[in-house]
């Protein structure tokens, strides 16, 4: 896709702080980081999320990822990550092309576990849920 940034980044025609290219996929860094090293996984070919991606290059997305965030971890020193995918508008994603974050954390940055990105209004029936998500896969 020829307006999409990230498109771009992986074709090469826009400069990026690449620390990895692997099959179907890039690694760079953020240029507004969460945290020194924060890096963005993307697949090569154009998917606006990752619910339009095919299971194998989901797969090969998540493989990346695992691996790069390893690397990232033991370069920046970091104590752990977080990794996470802002998938749809209402989830927070700002470039539509699928993308995995990767978030390098440190002893007192300032962050949260990944349960600080929202909180349920109510205490919804646990089992209501767990029957209408169950119902999800029964019917695809």
């Amino acid at each position: 896709m020829s307006g999409c940034l990230f498109c771009q980044i992986a074709q090469g025609q826009r400069p990026a702080h690449n620390i990895f290219e692997g099959e179907g996929t890039v690694a760079f860094l953020d240029i507004l980081p969460c945290t020194p090293g924060h890096t963005l996984v993307i697949p090569r070919h154009h998917y606006a999320t990752l619910s339009e991606m095919p299971a194998e290059e989901v797969g090969k997305l998540f493989q990346a990822a695992a691996m790069v965030a390893e690397r990232v971890q033991a370069a920046m020193g970091a104590a752990g990550f977080n990794m996470g995918i802002n998938n749809g508008k209402e989830a927070g994603q700002e470039v539509f092309h699928a993308h995995i974050h990767i978030i390098p954390r440190y002893q007192g940055d300032g962050g949260g576990s990944m349960k600080s990105v929202a909180r349920m209004s109510g205490k919804e029936d646990l089992e209501q849920l767990a029957t209408k998500i169950r119902q999800a896969f029964t019917s695809s």
